[in-house]
This record gives C-alpha cells, sequence and structure tokens, in this order.
C-alpha cells in the first residue's frame, strides 16, 4: 500500500544523515540484460531450449518434460517451440526451474482472499508463516492476529516477518501480545539503527506478501493485512454499492510442489536476519501433485538477484501477440519502457491498466509522466476509476502470466525483497484475461488526443515527481 509507503519517503528523506544513505545506494543500478533477447533466438536453435521442470518426485527426465511441455502447451497460439525456449531462457536469467503439479487459484480483492486465508489458518495442525509488509492493528488485523495466537496456543508454531516501516503505525504492544502468546516474530530491518544487527540501510524493505500453512498450503500476491481490504473492488462486489468500493487486488492459493519453494523463501530471509532459528517444526512435508500447472517461484533481494526484473523484461521482449498489465505503481525505469515500446511498434496488443484513483499522488503523477511517450509509441493506457488499484499481475500470448508483490518500479525491482509466481499455462491465462477484461470494463481510455488537453498544473506535477522515480 502507498499510504504507508508515502511514511516510507518521509522517514528516508527527512533528516540529512538518512538523505547521505540514500545518496549512496543511488549509486546501485539495474542490470543491462540487452542480452536477453538474442539468447533465446540462439536458444530456439539449440537443445538447451528444454527447461528443467520438476515435480513432487525431482527433476523430470527430457523426454517426460518435453512431453508435458506438449500437452499444457499445445493450445498456445504462440508454438510449442517459442514457449519452450522462453521457458528454458527465463530459467537461464533467473536461476529458478519450473515446478509441475500445482492447484493455483486465483482470488480477488481484499474479502475473498482474507477469507480463503483464514480457512488455511484454522486448518493448520504443525505450523504457519506470515511474510507480510504491512499488519495493521485495526478490525481486521486484531481478527488475524486472534486466529494466530489461537493456533499458537494449540501447539501450532506461528513464526511471522513483519517490514519495519510497512508496520511504522502499528503499535509495538500488539506485536508484543502476539510474543507473549509464544509466536515468533521478526522485524525486518528495524527503522531504529540501535536494534539492527548489520549496517543501517533504511532504502531495503521487505514488500513480500506470504502465507505458507503446514508446508502444504500457500498464498501470495498484493494483498496485505489491513482493513482496507475490507470491502470488495466492483470487480468482485455483489453489492455494487460506489459508496463502499474498496481495493482492487489480486493473491493466488497454491497446492503442490511449489508451496517448498515459497517455504524456502520464507526460511532465507528469517535464517539471514534473525539470529535465533525458528522452532523445529516439520517445515518440508512430503508433497504430492496437486494440480497440472508450471510455475516458477521467483524472489529477489534488494541491489541483488533482480530475477523478476529479468523475467518481467525477457517476457515483453519476446511477446508476440499481447502484453496486458494491471499495475498498481508503473514507474518504469527505461529498459522495461523501451521494451514496452518495441513491441507495441512490432504490433504486439500493449495494454495497461493503471490507477485512475490512488493512495500515493506523487507515485501517480510520477506514472502519468510516461504517457505522453506510451500513448505516442502505440501502448494503450486505462485508468481503473472505481477502486483503488493496488494489483501487480500481468498475462502475456495468453499463456505467461504472473502474480505477485512487486510493482513495475525501481524500488520494487532493486531495493526491495519480493516474490512472485510466474504460471505458464494457457488454462490459467484465461482466467488472468477474463480478469483483465473485466477491468478494462470498468477503466477509461486515456487516449493522446485528451491527454494533450490537461491542465499546465497537472504536467507540473508529473515534471516534479518523475524528479523523485528513483526512490519511489
Amino acid at each position: 500500500m502507498k499510504a504507508k509507503r508515502k511514511t516510507t519517503r518521509a522517514i528516508v528523506t527527512g533528516t540529512a544523515s538518512i538523505a547521505s544513505v540514500l545518496m549512496f545506494n543511488a549509486c546501485s543500478s539495474l542490470p543491462e540484460v540487452n542480452y536477453l533477447e538474442p539468447a533465446v533466438e540462439q536458444a530456439q536453435k539449440t537443445t538447451a531450449a528444454t527447461p528443467t521442470i520438476n515435480n513432487a518426485k525431482g527433476e523430470l527426465s527430457t523426454s517426460k518434460a518435453q512431453a508435458l511441455m506438449r500437452q499444457r502447451w499445445k493450445n498456445s497460439s504462440i508454438g510449442l517451440a517459442n514457449m519452450q525456449a522462453l521457458a528454458a531462457m527465463e530459467e537461464e536469467v533467473t536461476g529458478s526451474p519450473l515446478i509441475a503439479g500445482n492447484q493455483v487459484s486465483l482470488l480477488f480483492d481484499g474479502p475473498q482472499t482474507m477469507a480463503a486465508m483464514m480457512a488455511a489458518i484454522k486448518q493448520a495442525k504443525n505450523h504457519i508463516h506470515l511474510e507480510t509488509y504491512i499488519f495493521d492493528q485495526d478490525e481486521l488485523g486484531l481478527e488475524f492476529a486472534r486466529l494466530l495466537i489461537e493456533k499458537q496456543q494449540a501447539g501450532v508454531q506461528v513464526n511471522i516477518i513483519y517490514d519495519s516501516v510497512g508496520t511504522i503505525g502499528t503499535p509495538q504492544i500488539f506485536f508484543d501480545r502476539m510474543k507473549a502468546a509464544g509466536i515468533q516474530l521478526l522485524a525486518f530491518n528495524p527503522v531504529n539503527p540501535t536494534k539492527l544487527q548489520g549496517p543501517w540501510e533504511p532504502n531495503r524493505r521487505d514488500h513480500r506478501k506470504i502465507l505458507i500453512v503446514d508446508g502444504e498450503i500457500a498464498f501470495t500476491g498484493g494483498v496485505n493485512i489491513s482493513a482496507t481490504y475490507a470491502n470488495s473492488s466492483l470487480f468482485r462486489s455483489k453489492s455494487r454499492n460506489p459508496e463502499k468500493v474498496g481495493w482492487r487486488d489480486t493473491h493466488i492459493q497454491i497446492t503442490g510442489p511449489a508451496v517448498a519453494a515459497l517455504q524456502w523463501v520464507f526460511l532465507d530471509t528469517w535464517l539471514n536476519s534473525s539470529d535465533k532459528p525458528p522452532a523445529d517444526k516439520l517445515y518440508f512435508p512430503a508433497l504430492k501433485n496437486q494440480g497440472n500447472k508450471l510455475v516458477r517461484v521467483l524472489a529477489s533481494e534488494p541491489e541483488s538477484n533482480p530475477a523478476i526484473y529479468k523475467a518481467y523484461l525477457l517476457a515483453i521482449q519476446e511477446a508476440k501477440e499481447s502484453i496486458h498489465i494491471t499495475s498498481a505503481y508503473f514507474v518504469p525505469d527505461a529498459q522495461i519502457l523501451k521494451a514496452l515500446l518495441a513491441a507495441a511498434q512490432r504490433g504486439v496488443d500493449v495494454k495497461i491498466i493503471m490507477p485512475g484513483v490512488t493512495d500515493s499522488g506523487l507515485v501517480f503523477h510520477a506514472g502519468q509522466s510516461f504517457y505522453d511517450a506510451m500513448l505516442e509509441g502505440g501502448i494503450k493506457v486505462y485508468q481503473l476509476n472505481v477502486a483503488v488499484l493496488h494489483a501487480k499481475t500481468a498475462v502475456i500470448d495468453q499463456v505467461w502470466s504472473t502474480v505477485g508483490s512487486t510493482n513495475i518500479d525501481t524500488r520494487s525491482f532493486l531495493h526491495n525483497k519480493e516474490v512472485n509466481v510466474v504460471i505458464i499455462d494457457t488454462e490459467f491465462a484465461v482466467a488472468m484475461e477474463n480478469a483483465f477484461k473485466e477491468d478494462l470494463r470498468l477503466s477509461t481510455e486515456v487516449t493522446l488526443e485528451t491527454w494533450k488537453q490537461r491542465p499546465k498544473m497537472n504536467k507540473l506535477k508529473e515534471w516534479l515527481a518523475r524528479r523523485f522515480e528513483y526512490w519511489l
């Protein structure tokens, strides 16, 4: 949520000492990855175009992997060879294999997501892992905490990672009550430098949203633990009452072998950020194949391993037919923007849904500062006006989809801990496309003619916001 990110900016820019830290961090930059496109062309000509695929029993043989790909991607309009090449190159640049045998369910907005997560928590028997950027002490946050305390007291070990900036408005007593009940908590990168074990780096944040129950079911996406999500957007609202419009967001629920990959992401953060290991529990139970979805779990780290960035850029560069992005906070770097423009110029249908209303004016105007270039380059831009947009999703060529915590901006790609799941599946992509079309129906297209007529004050706001794009 950008409301909390406003607090982040106040903290990291409010004093001269912190400003000097940011100036040092500004030396960091995203990698130059122009080599990706020719590398895919090369992959198509070699046997390396067969990606690694794991399932519950381990790595599949080449013949079984190819058979599975033919089965799952046979209906792809861009062709099996192109899909295999893209998957192989994505593995090469991210270092993460595909994982087969998963069931992946789309969850829309807060009420549906919270209901599914709470239902899973109530069924927990061994452990619960929660990693979140925001954990508010409000009606929903208190109910979530009550459930977690109840499970802890019933013998289920609960471990929580929360970001210190994302929860800066949450009273410490809220977390102390959970700690007193036996829950283990880790405040990621404390704002107070006296509580740090290492160097003070306030620009590094944990923006992930992960819930894992018993190592068997996992959730991830854009939804934080906050009553902001108490109301659904009109996208899924039954009442269609505009006065109760909430936030538009997307989460996913996963069962199957990919849950272990998300478990590793959580434990890696815990073990590298705490001097106290999590309580001994069965964190990696034997998992069975639960479905037919091929997924790739991607986790990025501050100033290192920009796996999500590379996967996004590669998929955009290789798009043949369509690129449909829903982005709450869209402030692209030069390479992403160039790749999107190049795609539009070669005839790819590039549509981006962005906020019409927002919780962060600075990022809102920074994103709009790119409208001129995008519209002139053939990118179609839409603004969702019926809800506060918070989703971070994309579906490309009706087969490659991603859902996660990552915004298309430098902060997410370079300075945050983020997690995204890539799902390469035509059936799942249909569900993603249907959601995108529903959002389009509730959005207003921004045309170049009308955009040129916007007030001069708006242009000034865009110019000023663009000056701060690196830190947003």
